[in-house]
């Protein structure tokens, strides 16, 4: 297969973790013989700098030309710490994302066993929680008319959606459960939002078409208490854009690391796949950031052209080095590996599982030695 990828590496460490799953993607294209053309783009703050738009017109250009997007991360402390900045870099993937039509952010969370120690939760409520939020990406209060009185004393925010809009993403999370464990939550606030409730009003009415998914409805405050004290009641969560949000936010402590979360944002005729974490000014230039979250939703990439045992590969290669602790100093504090040992390991077991060995020496004392 053939595919253009446009690479909108960022800021913050974005540029480290992507380079490492570009070098995956190149390892799964000499193994399946497949063909992965990338194309650089810039955004956010560096591309303010540069251009003073956070998405250059170019940048746009690059991305509906492309058959998906790989992203990294965008921000800068600067603009964090002032509040009244008119340009901002997260303009720049918001604006991204209703460009190209990107509405539906499909967000899985699962856990791993050698991992579950480093969970806040205890073992026995995390091990085995494996989900996966759509939440609805284009539409809702972040895109709704926003109003400031003259005095500045006065503000609001207007949250409308549509029927078409809850459609196009309902249809998509009931097919993921249909495929799943069959079970659906709506998290909403019906008892308040009359928007929850034309929610509630259209899942109710797509559900027919699903009859072997079983569909249940949680408020957003009990859904996010649930999120903490049973994890593994969940299969499918749907949700609009700023409850959605939050609990993909909320979710990602339960595994132990915001580090190995990825997601996508699909759109009919685009897709972008990044990494869930920010862009951590603190790890940028050390070379010890997690590339996993980068390298998973790679993974997340080649399923979504049906490319299923490539995808499988990555998430096996993924899974050995954490076994191995072959990981950065978030998951491996003592004898920790850099981002770029953590993706040649992770290259190599793929190209190469079952004649791969490893010196053990040299991993305990943090490097990675493939012989």
């Amino acid at each position: 297969m053939k595919l253009k990828i446009a690479v909108l590496s960022g800021d913050g460490i974005g540029p480290e973790v992507t380079q490492q799953a570009i070098k995956v993607l190149n390892a799964i294209a000499e193994k399946y013989h497949h063909v992965f053309n990338f194309k650089k783009a810039i955004v956010g703050a560096k591309a303010i700098e540069e251009t003073g738009s956070p998405l250059p017109e170019e940048t746009l250009k690059i991305c509906a030309d492309s058959d998906a997007i790989l992203f990294g991360t965008v921000g800068d402390p600067k603009y964090d710490s002032n509040p009244n900045a008119k340009v901002r870099p997260e303009q720049g993937l918001i604006k991204l994302r209703k460009s190209l039509g990107l509405f539906a952010n499909i967000h899985p969370l699962i856990t791993y066993n050698s991992l579950i120690h480093r969970s806040n939760l205890k073992k026995d409520v995390v091990k085995g929680a494996d989900f996966v939020i759509y939440r609805e990406l284009t539409s809702g209060i972040y895109y709704g008319e926003k109003n400031l009185s003259e005095d500045g004393n006065t503000a609001s925010d207007n949250c409308t959606y549509t029927s078409e809009e809850i459609d196009r993403i309902s249809h998509l999370a009931f097919k993921a459960a249909h495929v799943r464990r069959k079970k659906l939550t709506l998290v909403d606030k019906a008892n308040v939002l009359e928007t929850s409730r034309l929610w509630r009003k259209r899942v109710l009415e797509i559900s027919k078409i699903y009859p072997d998914v079983k569909v249940e409805f949680l408020f957003v405050d009990h859904a996010a208490t649930q999120l903490i004290l049973n994890p593994k009641q969940f299969d499918v969560i749907l949700t609009e854009n700023m409850f959605g949000d939050i609990l993909t936010d909320e979710a990602s402590v339960i595994s132990g690391s915001v580090g190995l979360l990825a997601s996508a944002s699909v759109g009919q005729y685009h897709a972008l796949f990044e990494p869930v974490h920010g862009y951590y000014p603190q790890k940028k230039g050390k070379n010890i950031a997690n590339p996993l979250a980068t390298i998973l939703a790679v993974a997340m990439l080649l399923d979504h052209f049906k490319l299923y045992d490539e995808a499988e590969n990555i998430r096996v290669a993924v899974e050995k080095s954490i076994d191995l602790n072959i990981s950065t100093p978030d998951l491996n504090t003592t004898n920790h590996f850099s981002t770029t040992s953590v993706g040649n390991f992770i290259s190599d077991f793929i190209l190469d599982d079952e004649n791969t060995f490893y010196n053990k020496h040299n991993i305990d004392l943090g490097q990675s030695t493939i012989i």
